[in-house]
């Protein structure tokens, strides 16, 4: 077994000795597009391109490989959206071991299969509950039942001693240190190995955390002084939805002098599409986490060299449809509204007409006649071609005769209807 109890610079390069040859020495790449919003000299670090398309192989394996060999024999379990059981799947076909993940009913269908694709007969895959902390649960449970050991995501020294290895190749490529590294944040496990690292090999680094809006555990530990279990949780970015900051990686963070921010759902569906689109990157919502917040929660000094990590590229294509909603809504170019039309004829003309504007697209409409009402209601969705053309429509809304209701984002109307 392991016989460190914290995480240093000299655990973390020795968890780069067992991975070599294990994991991909993924390319850093300039990027043109960040680099022009922020006026300095971004790269990306493509762990999207890792072995199994997200740096979680690197603690995974570090973990297990450590296991003495009767306790491997016994098995392992693990919890995860996805990322990190692919890389216990990874490991445990490598080194043998048998091992079960269990996974929210949110992962993607498309992370599912690579776990079955990559564990073969050594994995086996288990649905349950519909986030992270229920997955960890049944995972604790089943460890506790059958004596199998748990591999932990994030909140262990030797996970976090895998991931922060990250940080050595960084510094390797760019051949020398940069001013500013961002890295997404979960449950901890990335930035507290990077942190940790850098905060001892080149303490002059700026090390900034992003974690999702709607799932900004690490921030509210740092708040509180210890670990804290949000009210609410969205999940949208599923890699990176934690309810609680990890017992380990908590202390690591705030040792580290880290700064924590968080993105918009709506801006990281904004940054996935245009990595995909400008620059041919397919990053799952976590992965476009770092890259999202330059420029817009994180600002940094004009000819900076700054280092975006790229946690993953384990998205499902079915997803791109909410992910372009979720982004025009962030951008301020797509609206709901209840409409009520009075049930007689060209009552639909005098709204296209009268109400939507020359460049104003009509993208949703769901109408039901009814015959024994003077009006009768539609779920309209209009796309609008520059923000700035809302409140023209607003007022066009409000000069007509048509009653109008808007579905605000966020309200219990618009959950229920989108």
């Amino acid at each position: 077994m392991h016989d460190i109890d914290t995480v240093t610079a000299a655990t973390i390069e020795k968890a780069a000795e067992r991975l070599a040859g294990v994991v991909t020495r993924t390319p850093l790449e300039p990027s043109a597009r960040l680099s022009s919003r922020v006026d300095a000299q971004v790269w990306v670090k493509r762990e999207d391109l890792q072995t199994v398309r997200s740096y979680k192989i690197r603690g995974a394996y570090n973990f297990i490989v450590q296991l003495d060999d009767d306790v491997r024999a016994r098995g392992v379990v693990c919890a995860s959206a996805g990322n990190h059981a692919q890389g216990v799947a990874y490991a445990c076909r490598r080194l043998g071991a048998n091992g079960r993940v269990y996974v929210p009913g949110t992962t993607p269908r498309q992370k599912r299969e690579r776990i079955a694709t990559l564990g073969g007969a050594h994995i086996e895959v288990v649905v349950v509950g519909e986030t992270y902390e229920d997955a960890f649960a049944s995972a604790n449970e089943d460890a506790q039942r059958t004596g199998a050991t748990l591999v932990p995501a994030f909140d262990d020294v030797r996970t976090v001693a895998g991931q922060g290895t990250v940080a050595l190749e960084v510094i390797e490529q760019l051949g020398f240190v940069p001013d500013v590294v961002v890295v997404p944040v979960g449950g901890g496990g990335l930035l507290a190995g990077v942190g940790s690292w850098l905060r001892e090999r080149h303490p002059g680094v700026r090390i900034v955390g992003v974690e999702p809006a709607g799932a900004a555990c690490m921030a509210a530990a740092l708040e509180a002084g210890h670990p804290v279990r949000l009210p609410a949780l969205d999940s949208f970015v599923d890699g990176a939805a934690v309810r609680e900051a990890g017992a380990v990686t908590y202390p690591l963070i705030r040792e580290s002098g880290a700064e924590l921010t968080a993105v918009a759902e709506g801006a990281v569906c904004t940054e996935m599409l245009a990595m995909y689109q400008s620059d041919g990157i397919i990053a799952e919502p976590a992965g476009a986490l770092a890259a999202a917040s330059l420029g817009t929660v994180v600002d940094v000094e004009p000819g900076q060299t700054v280092v975006c990590l790229v946690s993953g590229g384990n998205n499902d294509v079915s997803r791109y449809s909410e992910i372009l909603e979720r982004s025009l809504m962030h951008e301020g170019l797509k609206h709901y509204f209840l409409v009520g039309f009075p049930q007689e004829p060209g009552a639909l003309r005098r709204f296209l007409e009268q109400v939507l504007g020359p460049e104003d697209d009509i993208t949703r409409f769901e109408y039901v006649k009814r015959t024994n009402r003077e009006m009768g209601p539609a779920l309209v969705g209009i796309e609008i071609a520059r923000s700035a053309d809302l409140p023209g429509l607003l007022a066009r809304m409000d000069a007509s005769p048509l009653q109008v209701e808007r579905i605000e984002p966020g309200s219990p109307l618009f959950h229920f209807l989108l």
